[in-house]
């Protein structure tokens, strides 16, 4: 993963023009040909690690800012939300997007804010939902955040240096630094809360409900204040509304905690030990199961890349409520539905046991998906106990050294699965419920075949 080419021409264009050049003229710039940087800006040809360093000393120019400004996250991203069944009768394949993305990439820009601006579809458009725009900023950035890692890591290896606990380092550091002490409380003195912070007190309050990897998870989000800067210039240059902004700087500060409790460096190094066996890692880490499992969709650090897993969290009606696609470009991190024959529906049958499955989609990628439930802090005897199931998905062609992998024939069977029916038309599945989206529906009064019903096209 670390020679992945990466394909950038508008933000070289964008450059050019905000420079008032010419072709020409920017290629004497950089020591290249006019018409090979005509080829880097159409996407033809990928930009080298010389052309990078030469586009950063010319122009000061960041080149962050080459991954992560891709016109609605790029290519896959375009395409995920193409596979919304509202645009299932367009039938635009790979080619046409990236065509798209090299001739008008303010076009395609333009289509994914307006797409997420709607929340996903038409029928949200009268409720404009801000997660959606939050979702895309955090695409936009393959949900790796650099700066916010360096500062974790650096921080976690100075709390190493004074002790071997890192909950006991992190409440001295919030003592010493932030004059903040830790109380745990219990449940009756917070019935409703499971942290609050206290600044009259000068306390964070931790609920007694808590686990331990909770409880750090809460210190380390509070010494996330020790980023703010870096938190703060991501807010800023997402220019979301003031809820998407409170939602995008939740996830960030949980972005940093999880850095903080699980150190990139070392962190990767424990994957690629133990074969990315989650359970160890929790118990090598002091973390929960989602904690780590968010974890490993962040793992894009240039030239320290782990595997590109994709996470779901959903409950028992397939609704989804948290979703990274990381580097994954799987179409099942953002499909508009969720296929009732996926495995992760399983897991709530086996509660807190690891399941796995090798999927096949309709666009001939192959997934090994790993599933279990996970319970939220905060369950109380007599109470609703909500249970939710955590999806992780990678390319089985990137599966082989998965420690959950061992004895499987990654290249045999597999299911075939959708991305949920009005965006599926494989034509004899017997869970099918709709007709895809775009198709009309077709019902014999002499035939009964292996669905309720057949549709155009089949």
């Amino acid at each position: 993963m670390a020679d992945q080419k990466l394909f950038a021409g508008h933000a070289v264009r964008r450059l050019r023009r905000g420079a008032a050049l010419t072709q020409a003229a920017m290629a004497e710039m950089l020591g290249i040909s006019p018409s090979y940087l005509n080829l880097v800006e159409k996407n033809q040809r990928p930009i080298t690690a010389v052309l990078m360093l030469r586009l950063a000393e010319t122009f000061d120019f960041d080149p962050r800012a080459l991954a992560a400004s891709e016109p609605g996250g790029g290519a896959e991203a375009i395409r995920r939300r193409l596979a919304d069944p509202m645009f299932a009768d367009l039938e635009v394949d790979r080619a046409q997007v990236e065509e798209w993305l090299a001739g008008a990439p303010g076009g395609a820009e333009a289509f994914a804010r307006a797409y997420d601006r709607m929340g996903g579809g038409p029928a949200a458009a009268e409720t404009p939902d801000p997660s959606g725009s939050v979702r895309r900023e955090i695409e936009r950035w393959r949900n790796h955040f650099a700066d916010l890692d360096a500062a974790a890591e650096a921080l976690a290896d100075e709390l190493r240096l004074g002790s071997g606990d890192l909950y006991s380092a992190m409440a001295e550091r919030l003592r010493v630094k932030h004059q903040l002490s830790v109380r745990i409380l219990p449940v009756e003195v917070m019935p409703d809360r499971l942290k609050r912070l206290d600044l009259h007190a000068r306390q964070l309050q931790l609920s007694e409900l808590l686990d331990a990897s909770s409880r750090s998870f809460a210190l380390a989000q509070q010494l996330a204040e020790e980023a703010r800067g870096e938190i703060d210039g991501l807010v800023r240059g997402a220019e979301l509304d003031r809820v998407g902004e409170r939602l995008y700087r939740r996830h960030l500060t949980g972005y940093f905690a999880a850095a903080l409790v699980m150190p990139y460096a070392r962190f990767l190094r424990a994957c690629e030990a133990t074969g990315y066996d989650i359970e160890l890692l929790m118990r090598r880490f002091g973390a929960g199961y989602e904690q780590v499992a968010h974890r490993l969709t962040t793992l894009q650090r240039v030239g320290a890349r782990g595997l590109p897993f994709f996470m779901l969290r959903l409950d028992r009606a397939g609704q989804v409520s948290k979703r990274y696609s990381g580097a994954s470009g799987s179409a099942l991190a953002e499909a508009p539905g969720v296929c009732p024959l996926w495995g992760v529906f399983d897991a709530f049958e086996r509660a807190g046991e690891l399941g796995s499955q090798l999927a096949d989609l309709e666009d001939g990628t192959r997934w090994l998906t790993l599933s279990r439930t996970v319970q939220p802090q905060g369950s109380r005897a007599g109470g609703v106990r909500a249970r939710f199931a955590i999806a992780l998905g990678v390319a089985a062609k990137d599966a082989g050294t998965l420690a959950a992998a061992r004895g499987m024939d990654l290249g045999g069977g597999a299911v075939p699965i959708g991305l949920g029916c009005r965006a599926c038309t494989r034509p004899d599945c017997p869970q099918r419920s709709a007709a895809p989206a775009g198709r009309a529906m077709v019902v014999s009064e002499r035939e009964t075949g292996l669905t309720p019903f057949g549709f155009a096209g089949d």
